[in-house]
């Protein structure tokens, strides 16, 4: 609907229409993580990309990333449907990477819903869809990971790596420092997620720690 009043919006849709349906997961494992802002994710999927000698995509993916800003200022709904196109171009792009190496992922799906979930609800983490809700499931047409890993840090701590990292603050990050309930609310809505779940991991150790459990779970639920 919004494509003859935003021009980048074509250009997702074209690059949407491009995706085979169905994406089929090469032999390699498909590991995704999640996670706040300052949680780590950054340095973490890198190591783990240089240790398995893996390939490393991102949600949004490269293709359309640099239309983010364009979306954030967009209503909710759009803004919403740029993320999830987002997740099925980035499934065509897994699905090729999958066949010649592990593939690791910062973000996917799990992001697009916890985040659409907070927002959708107001209130305290009790007022979210109840546990068993059919919101929290993986879509059956989108290509599914070997394991999703969640990195959480103490919210004190992670306000602290943000000061320290001195970056200009999303407007995602902006409310999740103004309003602890919904940060609440998203942390909640990531482990609530099911098919696959998130294994959450303490990301406030030192980084050789953190790593060091990361490639324990990897070789615990991924074939290599």
């Amino acid at each position: 609907q919004c494509a003859e009043r935003i021009p980048e919006a074509e250009a997702v849709l074209d690059l949407l229409e491009k995706c085979p349906e169905h994406q089929k997961k090469g032999g390699f494992p498909v590991i995704v993580f999640e996670g706040l802002d300052a949680t780590g994710k950054t340095t973490v999927t890198q190591a783990v990309k240089d240790i398995l000698n893996g390939v490393l995509l991102r949600s949004p993916p490269a293709c359309i990333s640099q239309w983010r800003t364009v979306f954030d200022d967009e209503p909710t709904p759009i803004k919403r449907a740029f993320y999830a196109a987002g997740n099925y171009i980035l499934a065509s792009e897994i699905a090729k990477a999958s066949t010649q190496a592990p593939v690791i992922i910062d973000r996917y799906w799990h992001s697009t819903a916890a985040y659409t979930i907070a927002t959708e609800t107001s209130g305290k983490v009790q007022d979210l869809p109840p546990a068993q809700d059919e919101v929290y499931q993986w879509p059956e047409d989108l290509l599914k990971p070997d394991l999703v890993l969640l990195l959480t840090v103490d919210p004190d701590e992670r306000v602290r790596r943000l000061q320290h990292r001195g970056l200009q603050k999303t407007k995602e990050e902006a409310e999740l420092e103004a309003n602890s309930l919904f940060r609440q609310r998203v942390e909640e809505s990531y482990r609530r997620m099911v098919n696959p779940t998130c294994q959450e991991v303490d990301a406030s150790p030192s980084k050789e720690e953190v790593l060091k459990t990361v490639l324990q779970l990897i070789k615990k639920h991924c074939a290599f």
